[in-house]
Protein backbone atom coordinates (compact mmCIF):
# COMPACT_ATOMS: atom_id res chain seq x y z
CA UNK A 1 0.00 0.00 0.00
CA UNK A 2 1.18 3.52 -0.85
CA UNK A 3 0.77 6.37 1.14
CA UNK A 4 1.89 10.21 1.50
CA UNK A 5 3.44 11.46 4.05
CA UNK A 6 5.96 14.00 5.29
CA UNK A 7 9.99 12.71 5.64
CA UNK A 8 12.24 14.58 8.11
CA UNK A 9 15.32 16.08 6.72
CA UNK A 10 17.37 18.84 7.65
CA UNK A 11 19.70 19.76 10.72
CA UNK A 12 18.97 19.03 14.20
CA UNK A 13 16.62 21.86 15.96
CA UNK A 14 16.24 23.24 12.20
CA UNK A 15 13.21 21.46 10.70
CA UNK A 16 12.22 20.22 6.86
CA UNK A 17 10.24 18.15 5.47
CA UNK A 18 9.97 16.34 2.17
CA UNK A 19 6.05 15.48 0.78
CA UNK A 20 6.89 11.95 -0.42
CA UNK A 21 4.92 8.79 -1.60
CA UNK A 22 6.10 5.87 0.25
CA UNK A 23 5.36 1.84 0.58
CA UNK A 24 3.95 1.99 3.70
CA UNK A 25 6.29 -0.92 5.38
CA UNK A 26 9.26 1.65 4.78
CA UNK A 27 10.44 3.59 7.90
CA UNK A 28 10.99 7.09 8.43
CA UNK A 29 13.77 7.27 6.35
CA UNK A 30 13.37 4.31 3.71
CA UNK A 31 13.71 5.26 0.05
CA UNK A 32 10.29 6.66 -1.64
CA UNK A 33 8.74 6.27 -4.65
CA UNK A 34 8.60 9.67 -5.65
CA UNK A 35 9.20 13.28 -3.97
CA UNK A 36 6.20 15.09 -5.04
CA UNK A 37 7.33 18.50 -2.51
CA UNK A 38 8.44 20.18 0.79
CA UNK A 39 7.33 21.41 3.87
CA UNK A 40 9.30 24.56 5.53
CA UNK A 41 7.99 25.30 9.18
CA UNK A 42 10.66 27.93 9.48
CA UNK A 43 9.20 29.93 6.45
CA UNK A 44 6.87 33.03 7.61
CA UNK A 45 4.87 33.42 4.60
CA UNK A 46 2.08 31.18 4.02
CA UNK A 47 2.32 30.34 0.54
CA UNK A 48 5.91 29.28 0.91
CA UNK A 49 5.69 26.73 3.90
CA UNK A 50 3.87 24.08 1.84
CA UNK A 51 4.92 23.54 -2.16
CA UNK A 52 3.47 20.29 -3.55
CA UNK A 53 3.73 19.27 -7.44
CA UNK A 54 -1.01 18.99 -7.26
CA UNK A 55 -0.90 16.84 -10.38
CA UNK A 56 1.36 14.25 -9.20
CA UNK A 57 -0.72 14.63 -5.82
CA UNK A 58 -3.96 13.93 -7.31
CA UNK A 59 -2.46 11.26 -9.76
CA UNK A 60 -1.14 9.56 -6.37
CA UNK A 61 -4.96 9.83 -4.75
CA UNK A 62 -6.15 8.50 -7.89
CA UNK A 63 -4.59 5.39 -7.82
CA UNK A 64 -5.17 5.01 -4.30
CA UNK A 65 -2.55 6.32 -1.95
CA UNK A 66 -3.52 7.16 1.12
CA UNK A 67 -2.32 10.94 2.28
CA UNK A 68 -1.08 10.86 6.49
CA UNK A 69 -4.05 13.54 8.16
CA UNK A 70 -0.78 15.95 8.33
CA UNK A 71 -0.43 15.90 4.67
CA UNK A 72 -4.13 16.05 3.92
CA UNK A 73 -4.03 19.45 5.83
CA UNK A 74 -1.30 21.03 4.68
CA UNK A 75 -2.24 20.28 1.15
CA UNK A 76 -5.74 21.40 1.23
CA UNK A 77 -4.07 24.85 3.12
CA UNK A 78 -1.40 25.18 0.38
CA UNK A 79 -4.20 24.87 -2.39
CA UNK A 80 -6.29 26.77 -0.97
CA UNK A 81 -3.59 29.79 -0.31
CA UNK A 82 -2.69 29.27 -4.14
CA UNK A 83 -6.35 29.37 -5.48
CA UNK A 84 -6.76 32.76 -3.45
CA UNK A 85 -3.31 34.22 -4.76
CA UNK A 86 -4.26 33.99 -8.33
CA UNK A 87 -7.79 35.29 -8.15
Amino acid sequence: MVVIRLQRKGKPHQPYYRVVAIEKARGATGKPIEVLGSYNPRVETQGKKVEVDKTRYEYWIGVGAQPSETVRSLVKAAFKVKAAAAK
